[in-house]
């Protein structure tokens, strides 16, 4: 479980400091996911552990955004529209080379387009959020916390070396169930 430190005061200016655990458990919640979908609880659970802020209604759709060896979009978010759309190339790369990375990534680009729906649309400023999200839920020494801070140092196995091509002609596959707070009922 993930303890965090903090200081109390007692009397008298001595001061102690106490670890609390908190009752959210991110790591083992992300570890136990099982899908897309799980994954995605957890990004809305720390982001309303840290930001208390939520949005429901939101799609995901999968397409084959392209590969670049230097660069590639591992998702984005159509302003105004209830659906982040993510890149499977690099979903389909992590599976080939390190499967240990899939959670930490998936959790970190949906994290990141998630606080898009939010409305903020600085992408250094939701870079920075993002990782102060992921910080605070996992700790400085996870997965998810270090493609944060760097997501260049992962490249490697997040595309496809020596092979550039583009976007095919956006089909894009819906995941059903994404976001478990829709309404699923006719109004």
């Amino acid at each position: 479980m993930f303890v965090k430190s903090r200081t109390i005061s007692l009397r008298k200016n001595k001061q102690i400091e106490i670890n609390t655990r908190t009752n959210k458990d991110f790591q083992g919640r992300l570890e136990k996911t099982k899908s897309l979908p799980d994954i995605f609880e957890v990004v809305k659970a720390a982001v309303w552990e840290c930001q208390r802020k939520s949005r429901g209604g939101l799609m995901l759709g999968l397409a084959n955004l392209g590969n670049h060896p230097q660069g590639f979009f591992g998702a984005f978010y159509p302003v105004g529209s209830n659906v982040i759309v993510m890149n499977k190339i690099p979903l389909e790369r992590i599976k080939e080379t390190r499967k240990e990375l899939y959670k930490p990534y998936v959790f970190h680009v949906l994290l990141h387009e998630y606080l898009h729906t939010l409305g903020y649309m600085s992408e250094s400023g939701v870079r920075q959020m993002a990782l102060e999200i992921t910080k605070d839920a996992f700790g400085e020494e996870h997965l998810a916390t270090m493609i944060a801070a760097n997501t260049a140092h992962f490249f490697g196995n997040l595309v496809y070396p020596d092979a550039t091509w583009g976007p095919d002609e956006m089909k894009m596959e819906l995941v059903c169930g994404f976001d478990r707070e829709s309404a699923n009922y006719i109004g």
